[in-house]
């Protein structure tokens, strides 16, 4: 096995065509953290200018180091191709901004792996290759995981996996408040249960409402499952969507922390046992099982019943614009084994996320039959930057998290937020 290699030196990144003077926080606001978290970055890397026979890949898994199973794969994947992989790990936020400043530099990795919403912004930049270019083979992947590396009619990278949102809930209060989780099928019998939970003197559900990306996310599948659109945020239906959510707070069933509360602070106040539903992620299943009390889990109900479409996280794999396009074939050599099915079973079974093939992902059910309600989630999940919102995505959702704190915080009426946010979006967007 050829020996992955680390340097200390922040690297630069080559992009071959047009490189845009892009907004970094407009970015930065794209990859918040909605999915699983990461500490500080670790180490950097060197660009398309290595040695010969030296591939560099940048990933945002900074929590991974030499001896895990996820770097033991790239090495794998670099010695199949025949070359050596020299890897460089990232913060999210980190890498977003390492690869825009690089990409101005003139010197890229060979390989990026990173967050699905900046996939379409890094592709109207000219930093990215698409398929016609890679090769890549993306015939197995799901057509709404995919959504996310489109744009403008091509397709970019492959995903490595996906995780999304459903709703955790404590077997134990449910029990006590007379509410079998089996009849939570809609908004009305969700919001029956969270008032008898009440009646005991439990909170009946914890999520975030903080004003970034994660409030978005967290958002969107009760705003889609109304069947609104972010294209349009002041639709009745919308409205909808962000009354269901004041009514809790104004009825005691989420108490006003939410507006503060990332994903973990949220998850925290789960954990400590006193609330009967939680909105959280595929991550949360470690720590899920450690919470001291037996758990169960259930698809976040749409409006009118049926599994809400829920926002997709989770990595693309991708290859950057080189100035020699010889070095194509063997990125997608690499990419291809790290996407493989076996592998990326092996990967997304460490990362805690659901397979972007329904191949694999019926092998995980298979494997671990709690999964299952996670699949169906992420069948019915969207890309954020789909309906081709593209670099759009970011401008719309924030005026969503903050039309989303106006009127939880009771500065605004959902009406009057929603009204103003949809404003707000119009003029960032061009009206798009």
């Amino acid at each position: 096995m050829e020996e992955i290699s680390t340097t200390s030196t922040a690297s630069g990144h080559h992009a071959r065509g047009r490189i845009t003077a892009l907004s970094i926080s407009v970015l930065l606001a794209a990859t918040s953290a909605t999915a699983c978290s990461t500490s500080s970055a670790s180490g950097s890397g060197s660009g398309s200018g290595s040695a010969t026979g030296t591939y560099t890949v940048w990933d945002p898994y900074p929590q991974f180091d030499n001896t895990s199973d996820w770097v033991r794969l790239l090495s794998t994947c670099g010695t199949q191709a025949g070359v050596t992989v020299k890897r460089t790990a990232y913060d999210t936020t980190d890498l977003t901004s390492k690869v825009l400043l690089a990409a101005q530099q003139g010197v890229s990795p060979d390989v990026l792996i990173v967050d699905n919403p900046v996939v379409s912004t890094l592709a109207e930049a000219g930093v990215l290759t698409d398929t016609s270019q890679n090769h890549l083979d993306t015939s197995a992947v799901e057509a709404n995981l995919m959504g996310a590396g489109e744009y403008q009619g091509k397709t970019y990278g492959v995903p490595i996996g996906a995780n999304t949102l459903a709703l955790y809930y404590n077997k134990n209060i449910l029990k006590a408040a007379g509410v079998d989780p089996g009849t939570v099928t809609d908004w009305s019998t969700l919001t029956a249960a969270l008032g008898k939970v009440k009646a005991i003197g439990k909170t009946g559900i914890t999520f975030s409402a903080i004003g970034t990306e994660e409030g978005s996310f967290q958002f969107e599948p009760w705003f889609w499952g109304s069947g609104a659109g972010l294209t349009d945020l002041a639709s009745p239906k919308a409205v909808a969507a962000l009354n269901l959510w004041t009514g809790w707070l104004k009825d005691g069933y989420a108490t006003s922390s939410v507006i503060n509360d990332t994903q973990t602070t949220s998850w925290q106040q789960f954990a400590a046992g006193n609330t009967a539903f939680s909105e959280n992620g595929t991550w949360q299943l470690a720590n899920a099982a450690k919470a001291g009390f037996p758990y169960g889990i259930i698809p976040i109900p749409a409006q009118s019943g049926g599994a809400a479409p829920v926002p997709t996280g989770g990595e693309f794999v991708t290859v950057p614009q080189q100035s020699n396009s010889s070095r194509y074939a063997t990125s997608e050599k690499i990419v291809a084994c790290l996407t493989s099915a076996d592998n990326a079973y092996a990967t997304d079974t460490t990362l805690s996320y659901v397979a972007a093939s329904s191949a694999v992902q019926s092998k995980q059910v298979s494997a671990d039959a709690a999964l299952k309600v996670w699949v169906t989630a992420v069948q019915a999940g969207k890309a954020r930057t789909g309906d081709d919102l593209g670099t759009n995505y970011p401008k719309i959702s924030q005026q969503l998290w903050t039309a989303v704190q106006s009127a939880l915080s009771g500065s605004a009426s959902p009406n009057s937020a929603l009204a103003s946010a949809q404003s707000a979006a119009s003029a960032a967007t061009g009206g798009k």
